[in-house]
């Protein structure tokens, strides 16, 4: 029987880290990176802190994937994207825009109610058969009429002023802070879903039906 000689060996092999699943810190210059934390309110050498997120932010803490990036600029401050020609890169595909993008304030509505104050900010690719749809709405007063949703769940979540709503379920009086659920089929009737000058997002989940 004889043993094998044992071989120091680096994590660092030909400028190449070894391992899986292990945690790695780089510098290109000596003392690039904080010590004892990851954000720091002032980066060493003015530098940017910036976190590329490997997973779901609903993954435990234990398990969440990210890396910090420590930059001398900040990736938002990149010039406008141009497009690449090339018929097997974007043919039959829908062209997302890889530029900085935000929403300008939405106008609020002088007189309106629920119906009236909806304006649309996103929905998923298989909206409105199935998916998820969300809106911002503004209300000066109630609805005069009743509202009946027939595809979806409808999560309401206040973030000025309070609303009231009036389900067959029974009355909800939801602030900020709170939020209000009206499951699909649940008629909303009139003198509902909002009181003055009340402002809500509104998220819609559909399911797709199936048969058997």
């Amino acid at each position: 029987m004889t043993r094998r000689p044992h071989h120091e060996t680096s994590a660092i092999t030909d400028g190449l880290m070894s391992g899986f699943g292990n945690e790695f810190a780089t510098e290109a210059i000596a003392g690039a990176l904080p010590i004892g934390r990851n954000s720091p309110q002032r980066a060493p050498l003015g530098l940017y802190a910036e976190q590329l997120s490997s997973t779901a932010f609903t993954m435990p803490r234990s398990e969440a994937l990210r890396t910090w990036f420590y930059r001398i600029r900040p990736s938002a401050g990149h010039p406008v994207f141009a497009p690449l020609a090339h018929s097997g890169v974007d043919a039959a595909y829908a062209k997302p825009s890889p530029n900085r993008m935000r929403w300008d304030p939405q106008p609020a509505i002088s007189d309106g109610d629920f119906i009236d104050g909806l304006m649309p900010l996103a929905a998923t690719t298989n909206a409105p058969s199935a998916g998820v749809t969300a809106w911002r709405y503004c209300a000066t007063r109630p609805m005069t009429g009743a509202f009946y949703n027939s595809d979806g769940e409808m999560l309401f979540v206040p973030f000025e002023g309070a609303a009231r709503f009036a389900t067959e379920c029974g009355v909800l009086d939801v602030a900020p802070g709170e939020i209000c659920v009206v499951p699909r089929r649940d008629e909303v009737p009139r003198r509902s879903a909002g009181r003055a000058h009340s402002r809500l997002y509104l998220r819609k989940s559909r399911r797709r039906a199936s048969t058997a």
